[in-house]
């Protein structure tokens, strides 16, 4: 399968329209480590460079930039590739991924160090230990196997320090949850399967686990899983958390939950938007405005239950939004926002089937005001923290 026929094998939306899938950063780094070391080897880049991913795919790429020399370390040699993520919204899409390679001390085998755009792990509870270069096990695998093919080809041992860098990654990294994961100085290399399925969200849910592992082996006993900035503002005005015991959640309220469920903490703040948390609190799981709309009917029949006059509860159902019902129920002195609240956490707490989770859900309004709130309920009843 050569690279031109692996990105276009795609993927349908849910508008009928193939999505070109591409190609993580560990396969990029695969394919420019496998080049480099040909080229320490036999003094040749092979261009296109092939690889083998996890699932036995063959996919071919094209070097943008070779480089040759002598050093402290002897004979180096390097490569980079240009990383296509296809039609992902990814922040690495373009960015050059580089391997530079040369000999390690006999017997060491594969030694891996992060150059300039790839971080550095600082705490634990992350797949890598402290003090690794954030590559993760997978795209580690793929290269000790790219470098063990090549070395095996030329009849060389296998004793290669393996650099990876991004250009510009330590500024793409600002766009990413790193640095409140521990990973200090640049981005991850990352992929399980080395294809980047398009708007799969797998990167997202993949950091909302290892954010959930890192506050656990930090020992926190809190954690905040907010929606957005606002909500992760309010819970900390509220709470004071450090910046390890937030949760960057998004829509992705079930990911999130069923993780807790199988990695639990003991006190779970649930912190977002009133529209997002009336899908939640009906048992949606996934929060985004195209996997499920706001059902105004629903919320005018929670007012109803709150005593609202049929007149404003016909009102609510034609209302235009769920922040306009929200004034509404506001304006008629209705605890709306509370009643919410509750059944999210009811919703959330279902999800989470008996884990050693307590919880309490904190909603806000479109300013990131807690306009509702619903305390602490789960298998675990411990003093309210505040």
């Amino acid at each position: 399968m050569d690279e031109h026929s692996a990105t276009e094998n795609g993927v349908a939306n849910g508008d009928g329209k193939t999505l070109r899938r591409g190609w993580t950063t560990g396969t990029c780094a695969t394919a420019a480590a496998r080049a480099a070391c040909e080229a320490l080897f036999t003094g040749h880049f092979p261009d296109p460079v092939t690889v083998t991913l996890p699932g036995g795919q063959m996919p071919a790429f094209a070097l943008a930039w070779t480089d040759k020399g002598d050093g402290q370390e002897g004979q180096w040699a390097a490569a980079g590739v240009v990383k296509d993520a296809g039609d992902d919204p990814d922040v690495t899409h373009g960015a050059l991924i580089r391997a530079r390679v040369s000999r390690a001390e006999p017997g060491q085998g594969v030694v891996f160090r992060a150059g300039e755009g790839v971080g550095t792990v600082t705490r634990p509870g992350l797949p890598i230990p402290v003090g690794e270069p954030a590559i993760n096990p997978v795209p580690r695998a793929m290269i000790r196997q790219a470098v063990e093919e090549a070395a095996s080809l030329a009849g060389q041992a296998p004793d290669i320090v393996v650099e990876v860098s991004v250009e510009n990654g330590e500024v793409l990294a600002r766009r990413t949850m790193n640095a409140r994961l521990g990973i200090i100085g640049g981005l991850s290399i990352l992929g399980t399967t080395g294809i980047v399925v398009p708007y799969s969200c797998a990167a997202w849910i993949a950091s909302i686990q290892r954010g959930i592992d890192v506050a656990r082996a930090g020992g926190l006993t809190h954690v905040a899983a907010c929606t957005g900035d606002l909500s992760e503002k309010a819970v900390t005005a509220r709470y004071g958390f450090p910046e390890q015991a937030l949760i960057d959640m998004g829509d992705f309220a079930g990911g999130t939950l069923k993780y807790l469920r199988g990695h639990p903490v003991p006190r779970l703040t649930l912190c977002g938007g009133f529209a997002k948390f009336g899908k939640l609190a009906r048992g949606i799981l996934d929060l985004h405005s195209k996997r499920g709309s706001v059902d105004l009917d629903w919320l005018a029949d929670r007012m109803a239950d709150l005593g609202a006059t049929p007149e404003l509860v016909s009102e609510a159902r034609a209302g235009n939004t769920a922040a306009h019902v929200l004034g509404m129920a506001t304006d008629a002195g209705l605890p709306l926002a509370d009643r919410v609240a509750a059944l999210a956490r009811d919703a959330a707490l279902g999800v989470l089937d008996g884990a050693p989770v307590e919880v309490e859900v904190l909603v806000t309004d479109r300013q990131g005001n807690i306009v509702g709130e619903a305390g602490w309920r789960g298998p675990v009843h411990s003093p309210n923290p505040r």
